[in-house]
Order: structure tokens, then C-alpha cells, then sequence
């Protein structure tokens, strides 16, 4: 029995095939079908399952990353949707939070709501902040309204009434009327999608659901029959934002939780192959064909935070798109693929991304129509792909349509030749990566110096010496098959689900029979949904946090709750709790002021999978080596592209598949795989070690290095 892990980028869809041991089988890397993602998963399968003679009645269960629901919600691709909310609160999501993304910007933009006015409605009805109903529900009044959505063609809605994460009695009346009148329609209520504080918040993420829901559920219905069709009929997991999985009937049903995904994915086998190779504070760096993802992995668990952003108007400032408040992975995401397009701005700068060329028409090597000059048309130009290799040998670049597309959209503008645009445009890719690290890193009051980079996606080991560098980071962790490791990351991932439920109040004040209350509930909740996928109790852990602020403090940290009964003991450990980790953040407290609990958290998870990186070819490369040396010879050389020297400097070209454990060489170099191209700069040394990995150390830092 097998499995696989399918991760559907920007630009490629990449899938990884392991055994039951944990042994990697194959992978497969096939260019992503925008139209229709599932057909290029699809064919992916279909190709990796020829390839090692397998059919998929053999498969135990696929593992499936997506980036659909936020492209739906940044191209705003979702279904017709209605919002109901109490009465009053009718422009709730055009009002939002009265904030500008930028104080100075007078003619700024705010996110285009999901739900436009006419189609927003307000209930005669009302909770108290305690929970206790002040104006019971109109339920004639609430029937008509809903009447009148179903004549208007409406195929989903949200329900977010004052207060209900407090009291949901008043939602769920909704939806019984919802289910009796019109069965068909989709429906999501705030008191289960986002049961918290924060009204704004809490009704745009439960808009958001409602506005995917029906292209999820379309989605995964059709890959579900596609791959049925195909012979397979085992479960289907989806990864969630937070870094767990979960079956695709609950992902269909709370959608938005799947909205950082894809970026998830790589996230958990960045955090697997730290723990893999002892490495306490990792930098995992993603780059694929469309952004480059950035991320802290600490004590081999990434930084999760309870709110994400999406569909920014611009796209790398915060507070200009649409609040979701999704526990997910802090992710910082950077216009900087492989196809990010390089243009000349109107003050004459070079610039490289956010926009991508995509899957089609991809840069212009691809030969696929693509006109605008990308990254990996640099990369080509500078000598560090192999227009020969490209997915193994399977996709061949043109070189001549890339340096004409330099030259026309580059060089020309900037009188320079077409290697020095090309240098232009792999410098500012890589300055733009960095200097978002840099702000990520001091956001979070970290030293960058003292961590490992860990670095994959099809783009990733082409820049990662030079970010390293940039960045004073000595270590690098290239894992095998590169290219491939968000798939690959699918399947460390163990099944995990995310809970929280809101009460307010100071520590010394709180109801503690509440809390205890509260927790019991999600604790049965999460025990009955990890049951449900053949997971034993006794198998299933379960972490506690708060969310906590000083009293009248506008934004909160996230605190580790201690294990044990909940009761009035535990105010002074939280409080203690709190001050740590305060003071880590801010350097300072303030004992003064009183400390409340926002919001209270639950993370339900199932055992780690058992994997190992090793896979079949390698194992048999490494008996190989025991044989012969041969092995370990360059299969050729190539001209490349270094600005220290100004020239391009010979430099020898390996296949990674013929690099056993403990091999070492030192830059200049490149080690090629079909999924992606790793380049060695002068400087740094690699050896393969035990587990598969490339590992890197600059030469200056070798004594300090672990």
C-alpha cells in the first residue's frame, strides 16, 4: 500500500510516492492546469503510477495542497453569496475597520467586499455581550429574507450576528430555517466557522467560507470522481493552514481554513527536516514558480499566528485586503517565483514581480507563448539552468527566446548587455527575498544569523547561497528532491485540527467552570473527528494556548497554557506565562497593568507519520558507491555567471541522484535533480549526510558551524 502527496503551486504541480515504510518511491513534477487543477493532477498521478508500474487500487490515500480557495478570493471567483447579520449592522463589511493601509494615501483603496450591499441584510434580533438574549429573533421577518435570496439566485450564505460566538442560539435558528426553506443553498455560521472576538473579523471570515464553499465542494467532488473513475477510492486528506490534515468532507465544509495551504505544506517539511537534522531554529525558504514563502521553524514547530490576510489591494501592505482569522502558519510571502516578470518602472528602476507569468504562458524559455522576460529566463541566461535538463529533460528552454525577451524589456532600456539585465534581475529577485526576511526577522525580535536556512521549490537552491550570504546565515539544508518537498511535506504531516473559542476576561476574574466548559467541548470535538479517521485516543494529544493582553490593549501574544486541571490555579502560572513571553517579544513589562485572556485555543492532533527521506534510487546509489567512486565524478561542466568575478567561471555539474552519504565538494558547482538545480557559490562547502540531505556551510564559519 502507498500514498502520495499532491501540491498544486502557481506554476507547477508537484507529487511525491512513498511506501508503507516511509520510503520515498517516485515524484513527479507536471505544469499546474490553472482552468482546471484537477486535471493536472490527474495527469500527474497517472504519469508517477505508470512510471514505477503501480495502479491506483494500490494507493492507501492521497494527501492533497491547494492554493484554489485563495485564488478564488483574490481573483474573487467564488459563488453569489448573501450576508445576514443582526439589524443595524447591515454595512458592517463596507464600514470594516476604518483603518487605512497607509495614513498618508488620500486617494487609498479598501478590499471590494465579498458580499456587495444589496445583497447584505440585517435580522431583528439581539445578544448581549454575556451571551444573554436582549431581542429575541424575528423569525417570520428572517423567513422572508431568506425567501427572497433564494429568488435571487443566491448559492450560499453567511450568518454573523452580534455576539453569537457567545450565544449561537439565535444562528442556529437561522439555519434551521435556512435548511427547511431552501435545502440547497450553502450556508456557513460564524458560531462555528470563527466562534470569537472581533466582529469585523469574525464576519468577514465567515463570508469568505460561504463565498468558497461551493467551489471547494465543486472542486473536490470532481477530483474525487476523476480519481474514482481512475480506480482509486480511498480517502482524501486536505492540509490546512495551520499545518494539519484533515478529511476532505470537513475541509468542504470550513473551506477558509485552506486558505495558506499550499505554503502549509512546505512549512511542516521544513519543521520535519529540522527535527531530521537536530537543528533548533530553522529559516524555511520556499521558492516555487510564483512567490517565495518565508517562515520561523523554532523547537521543529513552526509560528503559527490566529489571524492571516488575503486578497491584499496592495499586496505587500498590511491592513489593505481581507482579515481572516484562520490559525495558519506565519507565512511571509514574496512576489519572487521563477516566474516573476522583471519591468522597467516608470521612474526608469529595474523591478522584478509581484506579478508571474504563471503556468501559461510561463516565462518566455518556456516556449509556451510567454513574451515577458521572468527570473528563470535569468537564470537561463546566467548559466545556471541547463536548457537541456529542464523537469529532467522533459521540458526543453529556449535559450534565444529568453535573451531576446531581456533584451527587449531590459537590456535596451538600461543600455546593457543582456548578461549584465540578467544579473540585474537575479540581484533584485534576491534582494527583494531578503529584505522581506529581514523585516519578518525583526518583526519577531529574532537573529537570523543563528539559524539554518532550509531551502526547496523549483527556484529555491538556485538563490539560496546568495540570500544566505546576504542574510550572515552559514548553515543551508538542500533536502533530496527539492524541488518536490511541499508534496513531500504532505506526508510527515500528521492529521491535526485547529479549535478556539472566545471568553473575555481578567485572569483573577475569570469563570473557570466556563473555560473548563469550553475546553471539554473541543476536546470532544476534536477526539470524535480524529476517531472518525481510524485514530485511537489514546493515539491523540492535545495542546492548550491563550490568546492574552494587558487590560486595554488593542492586539494580544500567544501563550502556552500548562497541562493539568483547569481551575483557579492556573491564573498566576498563565500570569507568569504571559510575562515570559512578553518580555521575550518586548523586552519590558508592565506589572501595573492587569492581564486578560482574549481568546482560548486548542490544537488536536494525531501521531507523527513514520517517514524517512531515503528513497529507492538513492539507496541503490549509495550501495553503488561502495563498489565504485565513478559515481561521484561531474557529468560535465558549464559556464556561469558570477558579479564578483564579473565573468562566467567553469563550473563542474553533478547529478544529484548519483551523490551518495558523505560526499563533499566545494563552489563553484552545480548539482542538478530533474525537479530543480542547486548552485554551489564560491565559498561554501557541501556534503551529502546520512539523511539525503545537501548540507552547506560557508567556508568563514566552518569551526563555528554544528
Amino acid at each position: 500500500m502507498i500514498s502520495v502527496g499532491v501540491d498544486i503551486g502557481g506554476t507547477f504541480t508537484d507529487l511525491v510516492l512513498m511506501d508503507e515504510t516511509g520510503k520515498i518511491i517516485d515524484r513527479e513534477k507536471v505544469l499546474t492546469t490553472s482552468e482546471d487543477p484537477a486535471a493536472g493532477v490527474l495527469t500527474g498521478l497517472s504519469s508517477l503510477l505508470a512510471k514505477r508500474g503501480k495502479s491506483a487500487n494500490q494507493l492507501h490515500s492521497l494527501i492533497h495542497a491547494t492554493t484554489l480557495v485563495a485564488n478564488a478570493l483574490i481573483e474573487r471567483r467564488g459563488a453569489p453569496t448573501a450576508f445576514l447579520t443582526t439589524s443595524g449592522f447591515r454595512d458592517l463589511l463596507e464600514m470594516s475597520r476604518e483603518k487605512r493601509p497607509d495614513l498618508y494615501d488620500t486617494f487609498v483603496e479598501k478590499p471590494t467586499p465579498l458580499v456587495p450591499r444589496r445583497y447584505c441584510f440585517g435580522i431583528p434580533e439581539r445578544m448581549g455581550s454575556d451571551g444573554k438574549i436582549l431581542t429575541p429573533i424575528d423569525k417570520r421577518e428572517t423567513s422572508k429574507i431568506i425567501s427572497q435570496l433564494v429568488a435571487s439566485g443566491i448559492e450560499s450564505i453567511a450568518v454573523c450576528l452580534l455576539h453569537s460566538f457567545r450565544n449561537p442560539s439565535h444562528e442556529r435558528i437561522v439555519s434551521e430555517l435556512v435548511q427547511t426553506q431552501a435545502p440547497h443553498i450553502f450556508l456557513s455560521l460564524s458560531s462555528e466557522v470563527a466562534p470569537e472576538i472581533r466582529e469585523y473579523q469574525r464576519a468577514v471570515t465567515t463570508v469568505a467560507n460561504a463565498y468558497v464553499q461551493p467551489v471547494v465542494r465543486s472542486y473536490l467532488s470532481s477530483l474525487s470522481q476523476n480519481l474514482r473513475d481512475g480506480g482509486y477510492d480511498g480517502p482524501i486528506f486536505v492540509m490546512l493552514s495551520a499545518g494539519g490534515i484533515t478529511p476532505a468532507d470537513v475541509a468542504e465544509k470550513y473551506p477558509v481554513r485552506m486558505v495558506e495551504s499550499g505554503p502549509a505544506a512546505g512549512v511542516m517539511a521544513a519543521s520535519f527536516l529540522a527535527r531530521l537534522s537536530g537543528e533548533n531554529h530553522v529559516l524555511s525558504f520556499d521558492m516555487g514558480g510564483t512567490t517565495a514563502k518565508i517562515c520561523l521553524v523554532d523547537d521543529f514547530k513552526p509560528v503559527i499566528t490566529d489571524m492571516i490576510e488575503v486578497a491584499r489591494v496592495y499586496r505587500f501592505k498590511k491592513g489593505s485586503g481581507l482579515p481572516l482569522k484562520v490559525p495558519s502558519v506565519e507565512v511571509i510571502e514574496i512576489g519572487a517565483g521563477g516566474g516573476s516578470i522583471a519591468h522597467i518602472d516608470r521612474l526608469g528602476l529595474l523591478k522584478v514581480g509581484p506579478q508571474s507569468a504563471g503556468a501559461q504562458p510561463g516565462p518566455a524559455c518556456y516556449n509556451l507563448k510567454g513574451m515577458a522576460p521572468t527570473v528563470t529566463d535569468a537564470d537561463l541566461i546566467l548559466g545556471y539552468l541547463d536548457a537541456d535538463y529542464f523537469l529532467g529533460g522533459r521540458m526543453r528552454l529556449n535559450y534565444a527566446a529568453a535573451r531576446d525577451a531581456l533584451e527587449e524589456h531590459i537590456a535596451k532600456h538600461l543600455s546593457l548587455d543582456v548578461v549584465k539585465a540578467a544579473w540585474g534581475v537575479h540581484h533584485v529577485v534576491n534582494a527583494n527575498m531578503v529584505n522581506a526576511a529581514k523585516v519578518y526577522a525583526a518583526d519577531r525580535a529574532v537573529d537570523l544569523r543563528k539559524y539554518a536556512l532550509i531551502a526547496f521549490g523549483g527556484a529555491g537552491p538556485i538563490h539560496v547561497c546568495s540570500l544566505a550570504e546576504q542574510l550572515g546565515i552559514s548553515r543551508i539544508i538542500v533536502p533530496f528532491a527539492a524541488g518536490v518537498t511541499s508534496a513531500f511535506g504532505l506526508l510527515t504531516t500528521p492529521p491535526a485540527l485547529e479549535f478556539a473559542r472566545s471568553i473575555v476576561g481578567e485572569i483573577t476574574e475569570l469563570d473557570w467552570h466556563e473555560v473548563r466548559k469550553i475546553y471539554r467541548e473541543m476536546e470532544q470535538e476534536g477526539n470524535s473527528l480524529l476517531n472518525s479517521m481510524k485514530i485511537s485516543s489514546s493515539e491523540i494529544t492535545f495542546l492548550r494556548v491563550a490568546l492574552m493582553r494587558y487590560l486595554g490593549q488593542a492586539h494580544e501574544i500567544t501563550v502556552l497554557l500548562p497541562e493539568g486541571p483547569i481551575d483557579s490555579t492556573l491564573s498566576e502560572k498563565i500570569r507568569l506565562s504571559f510575562n515570559r513571553m512578553y518580555e521575550k517579544l518586548y523586552g519590558r513589562l508592565n506589572e501595573e497593568y492587569k492581564i486578560e485572556v482574549i481568546t482560548w485555543r486548542l490544537s488536536v492532533r494525531g501521531p507523527q507519520p513514520d517517514v524517512s527521506l531515503m528513497s529507492e534510487q538513492l539507496g541503490s546509489v549509495t550501495e553503488g558507491r561502495k563498489r565504485s567512486k565513478s559515481s561521484d565524478a561531474p557529468k560535465g561542466t558549464r559556464q556561469a555567471y558570477f558579479s564578483e568575478l564579473n565573468a562566467y567561471q567553469k563550473c563542474p555539474v553533478y547529478d544529484r541522484y548519483t551523490l551518495g552519504e558523505g560526499f563533499r565538494l566545494s563552489g563553484p558547482a552545480i548539482i542538478e535533480e530533474p525537479e530543480s538545480t542547486l548552485l554551489i557559490r564560491p565559498g561554501w562547502t557541501a556534503i551529502v549526510d546520512k539523511h539525503q540531505n545537501l548540507a552547506l556551510v560557508h567556508d568563514g564559519h566552518k569551526e563555528g558551524a554544528s
